[in-house]
């Protein structure tokens, strides 16, 4: 398993202006990440010039860049809503394709007042075929992550998963997202993944005060997975300090020194 670190841990930074895509790079590097995965909400601008600067950057400082992640919305009621989330998928998958990103992070959504979870998942399947179409044209793969709505059990990921059936559609493995029994749905639906969040509240040397990463890592061993644990911070504390301390503690876990 590698060790990569998602944007979004560092939204407060990014918010403020503080902080750009440049910065968290650099900043992959002198936490001797080995990948970035880079949130669509903080990129200046989707021109080449910019996308290609950021390409160069990651290579000139070694990091992969393993999944680039959007906040989309497939259960929109109104169908030409679901079309102009359908095409903002699509326009990220090719910037992710221009930035070399294998992957790109994908939400379904919640179910609509006035709306059945059965009319939230038909739209869901729909759009992600059509997405899916695209991804695989690129060689990209979808990753969906289990993200609460109509995503908040295992057997509801599952269900869209193999409703879609695609081999260009897997998981974005979410590890602080399955709030009831959640070690029980991370183990039906960890073959699937192909990225993982590795979510941090509260890091320490040993782990994290909220999540067993015993449980999670053996888990993740046991159906092989060697993919990216990518860290998703979302304490209290700042992340300038809290997501080093994150960063050494799934090394040693992985046996990276």
């Amino acid at each position: 398993m590698r060790i990569g670190c998602a944007a979004y841990s560092y939204r407060e930074y990014f918010t403020k202006g503080i902080m750009g895509l440049e910065d968290f790079i650099k900043m992959g590097y002198e936490l001797g990440l080995d990948g970035v995965e880079l949130t669509v909400y903080y990129f200046k601008s989707t021109d080449d010039s910019y996308v290609f600067k950021l390409k160069r950057l990651a290579l000139e400082y070694g990091l992969d860049i393993p999944c680039v992640s959007v906040g989309n919305n497939f259960t929109e009621p109104e169908q030409a809503r679901r079309k102009e989330q359908v095409d903002y998928v699509k326009r990220w998958l090719d910037v992710a394709s221009k930035l070399g990103a294998p992957c790109l992070r994908i939400f379904a959504g919640k179910v609509p007042k006035g709306y059945t979870e059965d009319d939230a998942f038909k739209w869901t399947v729909d759009c992600i075929k059509e997405c899916v179409e695209h991804a695989s044209k690129l060689g990209i793969v979808l990753v969906l992550e289990n993200h609460g709505g109509i995503t908040s059990t295992a057997d509801q990921v599952l269900k869209i998963i193999n409703a879609v059936n695609s081999d260009w559609l897997a998981l974005n493995l979410d590890i602080g997202n399955f709030v009831v029994n959640r070690y029980e749905n991370i183990r039906k639906v960890a073959p699937y993944a192909l990225h993982v969040h590795a979510k941090f509240y509260k890091p320490t040397p040993f782990g994290d005060e909220e999540i067993d990463y015993t449980i999670v890592l053996r888990i993740l061993r046991e159906v092989g997975y060697k993919g990216y644990l990518s860290i998703e911070y979302e304490g209290k504390e700042e992340a300038k300090s809290a997501v080093p301390r994150a960063v050494s503690f799934l090394r040693k876990a992985v046996g990276i020194s």
